[in-house]
This record gives structure tokens, sequence and C-alpha cells, in this order.
């Protein structure tokens, strides 16, 4: 953790540019996971998207209803 704030405080592009590549990998790693699982149901090609998401929308309301 102290490399991640020693980059953000030497060179904040760069730190931003990491952070958003993590994100971009880690949502198409989710995505990949979740057409892996409802692959076989035969659904609409959204329909991985909107799992990902909803499940997304359930962490973020329990982290703030259990504040």
């Amino acid at each position: 953790m102290d490399y991640l704030k020693r980059l953000q405080y030497e060179k904040p592009v760069l730190f931003w540019v990491i952070l958003l590549v993590g994100f971009w990998l880690a949502f198409q790693l989710l995505l990949f996971v979740a057409a892996l699982l409802l692959g076989p149901f035969s659904l609409p090609p959204w329909a991985p998207i909107a799992l990902v998401i909803g499940v997304l929308v359930l962490i973020a309301k329990r982290q703030q209803n259990s504040r």
C-alpha cells in the first residue's frame, strides 16, 4: 500500500492509468465469469452485464446499510 501512495504523489498520471486499467481488467474478468456461468441457459448477450451490475449494486447497498 505504501508503494501505491508513493506512486500517487510522485507520478499521479501513471497511478490513475494503472488504476483505470486495473478496474477495466477486473470488470472484464467478472463479465467473462458471468458469461461462463450463464452460457448454458441461452440467455441474451446483455444478461452477464446485467448480472454483474446488479451484484455490484447489491454489494454497494449492503455496505451502505451496514454503517
